[in-house]
């Protein structure tokens, strides 16, 4: 299977790099529980590998979510699909999944297995039925150990469940496939005078490319919001954290994003009617926000990564445009190369601006395009293209630029539009192909 990749994949996150993204504290929404325990999908006897989180204050909750765009779409991803879509996002109260086995292209048997984890979880957890979507990340084209995970969740729901930061730490960690480290983040924010709790975990670290969506992950938040409000939110989140991400270049069959809210917290109802316009508009920010942070933790985590990049394209003419640029650099394997051997190669970003599929032939005007390296210690930017003349470039200062971890590239349209975007990538090394050459074997 791949159990080397994990095993060496391990060595990396025992290291400082990626023990300091994992959390030492939290704060969590309240009337939530979740937790993780390993069930025996996970071939070494030990690794967490299923996941639990519950809605247990006294009303519904209410759910949202993004599905990948991927033709051979999992079996979890088709029955998660469907049950957001008859129950319209509403009484939407807890989700289960595994990792160590996609159930994806697993034909009706993959569909009934997926189906068999709703219907397990909601008896265990005293639900109405259909109030659990489920998500499965793992190895392509095998089967379920089904009997493991449906023995496996009334054992986690029963005894394991919690809302302490370690039973956090332990379903972040119980989603986990290549990643080196559990992906987890919370924060407050106070809206009309309540103070309201995010809490967020993803997995991802390769077959990463937006379109949504690009891995799995789910956050909840005490917040009081209609179904419809928090699914036009988290699709204006998504577009601008993990759907503006990119690893590979590869999109899964199994990219899901769930968001849930319970009010627990209490305070006024959030809709996207006019009369909310303006708690609508703050709860959307924060929840962009609050994605984003979640989404370049995916990036960091990189498999084979040594960089994050931070790609800001500005005055497009529009935010399309300006994300269409940023992704083309991102996904191009030449530039991300050149990152990796500290290449100062900007010829590699202006084909891909240049090859980008953007909407009009006003989009890019070569005369007016510049590019700019941002260095991560706050000294002055390195200009290697204004206005499309090429600057001579100190190669020294270049090289000293991109030893560093951390790097924005700056890329200025300079069409008078005036709209921008971001988008986060990593370059592509060695190691990634090491890893993913011996995935299954």
């Amino acid at each position: 299977m791949y159990v080397k990749s994990i095993v060496r994949q391990s060595v990396r996150y025992a290291s400082d790099k990626a023990a300091r993204f994992v959390p030492k504290t939290g704060v969590y929404p309240k009337g939530f529980v979740v937790g993780g325990i390993h069930s025996g999908v996970k071939k070494d006897g030990k690794s967490l590998d299923l996941a639990l989180l519950k809605n247990e204050f006294g009303k519904e909750a209410s759910a949202a979510a993004v599905f990948t765009t991927n033709k051979f779409r999992a079996a979890p991803v088709q029955v998660s699909s469907k049950i957001i879509k008859e129950k319209k996002g509403k009484g939407i109260n807890s989700l289960v999944a595994n990792s160590g086995n996609a159930n994806a292209v697993t034909g009706s048997q993959g569909i009934k297995d997926a189906e068999d984890m709703v219907i397990v979880t909601d008896s265990v957890l005293e639900n109405s039925s259909n109030s659990t979507l489920v998500m499965s990340t793992g190895v392509i084209g095998n089967n379920l150990p089904i009997d493991n995970i449906l023995s496996g969740i009334p054992k986690l729901a029963l005894t394991n469940l919690g809302n302490t930061h370690q039973h956090w730490i332990d379903c972040a960690t119980a989603i986990c496939t290549t990643d080196t480290f559990p992906k987890l983040v919370t924060k407050q924010f106070e809206l009309n005078g309540v103070t309201y709790t995010l809490a967020g975990l993803c997995k991802g670290a390769g077959m990463i490319c937006p379109n949504m969506a690009t891995l799995l992950g789910f956050f909840v938040t005490d917040a009081p919001v209609t179904p419809s409000a928090l699914q036009q939110i988290l699709k204006y989140a998504v577009d601008r954290s993990f759907n503006s991400i990119s690893v590979d270049g590869d999109m899964s069959t199994n990219d899901t994003i769930v968001a849930i809210a319970n009010g627990a917290a209490g305070g006024e109802l959030i809709e996207s009617s006019s009369s909310s316009a303006t708690s609508f508009s703050i709860l959307q920010r924060e929840i962009t926000d609050f994605a984003q942070q979640l989404a370049q933790l995916v990036v960091r985590d990189g498999e084979g990564a040594t960089k994050f990049i931070e790609l800001k394209v500005k005055d497009a003419l529009s935010y399309k445009d300006a994300k269409i640029v940023a992704s083309s650099i991102a996904n191009s394997s030449l530039f991300k190369t050149a990152m990796y051997g500290k290449d100062a190669n900007w010829g590699r970003i202006l084909c891909a601006i240049g090859y980008s599929n953007v909407t009009s032939s006003e989009s890019i005007i070569p005369s007016r395009t510049s590019v700019s390296f941002i260095p991560s210690d706050g000294s002055e930017k390195l200009d290697l293209l204004i206005d499309g003349e090429p600057e001579l470039v100190d190669e020294a200062r270049a090289s000293q630029i991109l030893e560093a971890e951390d790097l924005v590239i700056e890329i200025d349209l300079g069409t008078g539009g005036g709209q921008e975007a971001k988008f986060w990538t990593c370059d592509l090394s060695h190691e990634y192909v090491t890893i993913n050459g011996d995935y299954r074997s």
